[in-house]
């Protein structure tokens, strides 16, 4: 994680594989704003985990604002729905096979 001289992150970046994920926080001076100053959400992120039940309960013994419970979908997976701090909608799934 990357801080500025005041110590707020910058970004953060995760790996998974050769892959990086960079995340990046808002900041008006590059025109990112707040998924909650949004009237809906515009992207979603999907994470495979490997039992989308026990994840989301462990979500919400924590706290998590949970959208959705898991549910079975049509496109073969079990999945569930939250929003993090800044609105940005997350699912979580496990594939049904």
């Amino acid at each position: 994680m990357e801080r500025n001289a005041e110590g707020r992150p910058v970004h953060a970046e995760v790996r998974a594989g050769d892959f990086v994920i960079w995340l990046h926080r808002v900041a008006a001076e590059l025109n990112l704003v707040s998924a909650r100053s949004m009237p809906a959400a515009s992207s979603g992120l999907v994470v495979y985990v490997e039992d989308v039940d026990a994840h989301c309960e462990r979500a919400r013994t924590r706290g998590a604002h949970l959208e959705s419970e898991p549910q079975d979908m049509p496109y073969g997976q079990r999945e569930y729905g939250a929003r993090d701090l800044e609105g940005h909608r997350w699912w979580f799934a496990t594939p049904l096979s």
